[in-house]
């Protein structure tokens, strides 16, 4: 590595403790990715993986039953893949494109900005995922992420009670460049592929839970993230998707 691992996190306030545990919802996730994106290219060979399975993970413990309906009248399916990249508009959310469609969300977007509300299918699993990365790009909008947006549990309280008065903002930006999607009825494993700006490429998977009729982002107990993001060579594995 060109850069040492003290030296790369002087420079770059997003590795700071107390950011992370404040952000722990999407911005925390972001934070580590800038950092994967900042390692000289190659550093990282990890593909997609098998997607955790439910009794494996600590979200699924607290998981409610599936409600079903969505909280805003979206539609519900029995489906439980989605094998190809679905098309879709993409709207600039922060500094990330989102995708955006009536029939699978968001549904609802208040006064703040926060989009909420997805289809009960794969595919607005996959789109609740995306989103909810997109609003972390916008670090002002942390406050209403962390309480609008994340599944209720031990992992949110400790995000609420730690979110900052400001915050950096990252100079490396990155894109969506593909996914892969796990999935139950009440709760979903997105695996996102991500670009930046500068070249660089990781994955990270986002946990969702059905909660409320909605979607809902889940950390851990600590309010850090369940997964690190990785750095990966390729998208070989993906399925590829962009807006950018």
């Amino acid at each position: 590595m060109s850069q040492s691992t003290e030296s790369t996190t002087e420079s770059n306030p997003f590795t700071k403790p107390g950011f992370i545990i404040a952000a722990a919802l999407v911005v925390a996730l972001i934070a580590a990715a800038v950092v994967i994106f900042l390692l000289p290219k190659g550093q990282g060979n990890a593909q997609p993986g098998p997607a955790p399975s439910e009794s494996g993970s600590s979200a699924s413990a607290s998981a409610p039953q599936a409600a079903g309906e969505s909280v805003c009248g979206l539609p519900t399916s029995s489906e439980s893949a989605l094998g190809a990249a679905p098309e879709t508009k993409w709207e600039l959310v922060g500094t990330m494109a989102a995708p955006i469609d009536p029939k699978i969300g968001p549904g609802k977007t208040d006064d703040q900005g926060i989009r909420s509300c997805f289809a009960h299918t794969p595919t607005g699993a996959l789109y609740a995922a995306v989103n909810l990365w997109a609003l972390g790009s916008d670090t002002s909008k942390e406050p209403a992420i962390a309480e609008q947006l994340a599944a209720r549990g031990p992992g949110r309280d400790a995000g609420m009670k730690a979110l900052p008065t400001s915050a950096p903002v990252s100079a490396v930006k990155v894109q969506v460049a593909g996914f892969n999607v796990s999935y139950t009825a009440n709760q979903a494993v997105v695996e996102l592929a991500f670009k930046a700006d500068n070249g660089g490429l990781a994955s990270v998977r986002t946990t969702l839970l059905w909660q409320d009729g909605d979607w809902k982002g889940v950390v851990a107990d600590n309010g850090a993230p369940l997964e690190e993001p990785r750095q990966i060579r390729d998208l070989s594995g993906f399925i590829l998707w962009s807006g950018a």
